[in-house]
């Protein structure tokens, strides 16, 4: 049974044991600046998420004293882990289940990659990219960070991954980071309006109105990440605009933060104008999910064609985000896990023409 520093019973569980054969034994100690609860959770909610992920390890409480006894690797695990939770809490960022679950994710793929190397979950958790009303928007997964990151090292990137990995969230919150800091002097946000395109007469308005819904969750972004009432203002003076992918046709874009969102209903020609489009002192981000092109039939997805023309040229990355980059809800991930596993199992192929 644990107990908490005031010699209440927390959750009934073994006692704790001497390690057996074969078995080890860690000790973390809680500096006394952090509460007990803002490291195992209001109701030991953070502590039912360590104890799920390591069922064959003893993890014991009393006082601000964990220790934790099992298999080596299990424990050693377990150790880094409170390791990465206290070095978040310095930061002042709070521990949810939510980042536990990554953490330990990280911590369990960093042990398994044969690469070697390891990487801190703090750094990722505490990466702070944008903060606006109160909400900070940050990486939560290895490969986000690392998105993130070649954002700012390469002029060209391109984020590639399924729906909710957050590839043009974070591409959006670098732009609005690189115009507050006064890195460009503008931010262009793109799509191919390819189901406008087909049905275009059918919608009613103005051109504008019929294309606003394909470009809709760009500027439900965008209010995420700046004072709704400036936008339109920003948009008036041209700092910010948002516009389907024809329009970019025959422009060069200088000292500008390019995204093109939804690349996979490209096809290779428009790929090749918007990537031309490129001016002095301008970065260009291009996200796309491969398993989702509306392209007609017949029509090859420039976003599939890209990697094998420019996958060898210098300054421009490739980032890849997968379902355990999802940061939706939880099962969104599984839903993107369910089809993946089947068009292994049927052969069946929705990702465009090849």
């Amino acid at each position: 049974m644990r107990f908490r520093p005031e010699g209440r019973p927390m959750t009934q569980t073994p006692v704790s044991r001497s390690p057996e054969e074969g078995q080890a034994r860690a000790h973390i100690t809680v500096p006394a600046k952090h509460p007990m609860v803002t490291v195992l959770g209001s109701g030991d909610s953070l502590l039912r998420v360590i104890e799920k992920a390591f069922p064959g390890t003893d993890i014991h409480v009393r006082g601000n004293e964990v220790s934790a006894v099992g298999a080596p690797e299990e424990v050693a695990l377990v150790q880094r882990l409170f390791d990465e939770m206290l070095l978040v809490l310095r930061t002042g960022a709070p521990m949810t289940e939510d980042a536990v679950e990554r953490t330990i994710a990280m911590l369990k793929s960093d042990r398994d990659d044969e690469a070697g190397g390891h990487h801190a979950p703090s750094e990722v958790l505490t990466q702070n990219i944008l903060s606006n009303r109160g909400k900070t928007i940050r990486p939560k997964t290895l490969n986000q960070k690392r998105y993130v990151d070649a954002i700012d090292k390469h002029t060209i990137v391109f984020g590639i991954g399924p729906a909710g990995t957050g590839k043009t969230y974070l591409a959006m919150a670098k732009a609005v980071q690189a115009l507050q800091s006064k890195q460009v002097n503008r931010i262009i946000l793109t799509r191919p309006a390819v189901e406008a395109g087909e049905r275009l007469g059918f919608l009613p308005g103005t051109l504008y109105e019929k294309i606003d819904p394909y470009l809709r969750p760009l500027y439900d972004a965008l209010h995420d990440m700046l004072d709704p009432d400036s936008i339109p203002r920003l948009m008036a003076a041209g700092t910010i605009e948002v516009a389907p992918l024809a329009y970019m046709r025959g422009r060069s874009l200088n000292d500008a933060f390019i995204i093109l969102d939804e690349a996979q209903n490209t096809n290779p020609e428009q790929m090749k104008m918007f990537l031309t489009r490129l001016g002095f002192n301008s970065k260009i981000v291009v996200t796309g999910d491969i398993t989702q092109v509306d392209l007609p039939g017949g029509t090859r997805s420039g976003l599939r064609q890209v990697q094998g023309i420019l996958g060898d040229v210098q300054d421009v990355h490739f980032s890849t985000l997968t379902s355990h980059d999802v940061v939706r809800h939880k099962l969104v991930s599984r839903i993107v896990e369910a089809y993946d596993k089947y068009d292994v199992t049927t052969g069946d192929d929705r990702n465009g023409k090849a």
